[in-house]
C-alpha cells in the first residue's frame, strides 16, 4: 500500500528543505513497492511542486537510488547496496560465479548498474598469483568495460541517446560505441580487450529478468595471455551462466 503526506514527516526549514524532500521521494517509493509511484503521484505525497519533484526524481534516478521503468518510480540498486553493502544476494548468483571461477580459473564477477556507472557487488577469485581483482562497491565508467557495454546494449533509447550525449560528445566515437553494442545486443556477450587495462580482459552477459530492465551482468576478468586463446569458449561459458540465472527469474 503507498504511503500517504501523512506518513512522511517533512522538515520545512529552508536550509533542509532540499535535503527532506529527497528523503520524503526515497520514502514513499520504497513504501509503494512492489507497484511504483507515478511522477504525477510524488508532489501531494512529498508537499512540493512538480517541477520540483520533476528535478529531485531525475537526479535520484542518474545517481541509482531511484528506477524509472515505464513512467512509474521504483527503488533503485544504490539503496540495497548503501544499506546492506552488497551482500544480501541470492545464492544462486554466488555459486554461479563459483561455477564459473572453477571451469576458466578466473575473477567472476557479479556487476549492477546504478546511475551511470557500474558497481561490483560480488567477486569470487581464481586460485592464481596474478588475476584481475576487480574492486567491489565502488561506482566505476560504463565504457569501456565489459558489463558497462551489457549496460548500453539493453538501455532503452532514451536514455542511451542522453548517456552518449554527455559522457562521448565525438559524433565518430558514438558511432563507434552504437556499432559496438549493435553487436552486444544480437550476441548477448560483451567483450573488453585491453581498453581499461592494456593487459587485462574481460567478458560479460545480460542477466535479464522478464518484465525489468538489464541492471544485472556476470562475467570473467583476467590477463590477456590467458584469455586471448580461449576467448571464444569463455563467452560460451559465461552467455550460458547469464542465460540461466535469467531464466531462473531471481531479484538480487
Amino acid at each position: 500500500m503507498a504511503a500517504s503526506s501523512k506518513d512522511i514527516a517533512v522538515i520545512r526549514t529552508p536550509e533542509h528543505r532540499t535535503v527532506s524532500r529527497v528523503m520524503a521521494i526515497l520514502e514513499v517509493v520504497i513504501a509503494s513497492e512492489p507497484n511504483g509511484l507515478r511522477l504525477a503521484d510524488l508532489p501531494d505525497m512529498v508537499g512540493a511542486p512538480k517541477s520540483t519533484i520533476h528535478g529531485l526524481a531525475r537526479g535520484l534516478v542518474a545517481t541509482g537510488y531511484v528506477r524509472e521503468h515505464n513512467g512509474r518510480y521504483y527503488q533503485g540498486p544504490a539503496l540495497a547496496i548503501l544499506a546492506v553493502g552488497g551482500q544480501h544476494l541470492p545464492a544462486t548468483y554466488h555459486y554461479a560465479l563459483e561455477q564459473l571461477t572453477q571451469a576458466w580459473n578466473e575473477t567472476a564477477f557479479l556487476a549492477t548498474l546504478v546511475g551511470e556507472s557500474v558497481i561490483n557487488i560480488d567477486v569470487v577469485q581464481p586460485n592464481q598469483m596474478i588475476r584481475a581483482s576487480p574492486p567491489l562497491h565502488e561506482r566505476r565508467p560504463m565504457w569501456p568495460g565489459s558489463s558497462g557495454k551489457v549496460f548500453l546494449a539493453f538501455m532503452d533509447a532514451k536514455r542511451l541517446d542522453g548517456y552518449l550525449r554527455r559522457k562521448h560528445k565525438d559524433p565518430e566515437e558514438q558511432a563507434r560505441i552504437r556499432a559496438e553494442i549493435e553487436i552486444i545486443r544480437s550476441t548477448g556477450i560483451a567483450f573488453n580487450r585491453g581498453e581499461t587495462i592494456p593487459e587485462l580482459f574481460g567478458v560479460a552477459g545480460p542477466i535479464a529478468i522478464a518484465g525489468m530492465d538489464v541492471s544485472l551482468a556476470i562475467g570473467l576478468a583476467g590477463p590477456a595471455d590467458r584469455m586471448r586463446d580461449r576467448l571464444d569458449e569463455i563467452a560460451d561459458s559465461v552467455r550460458k551462466t547469464a542465460r540461466e540465472l535469467s531464466n531462473t527469474g531471481a531479484v538480487a
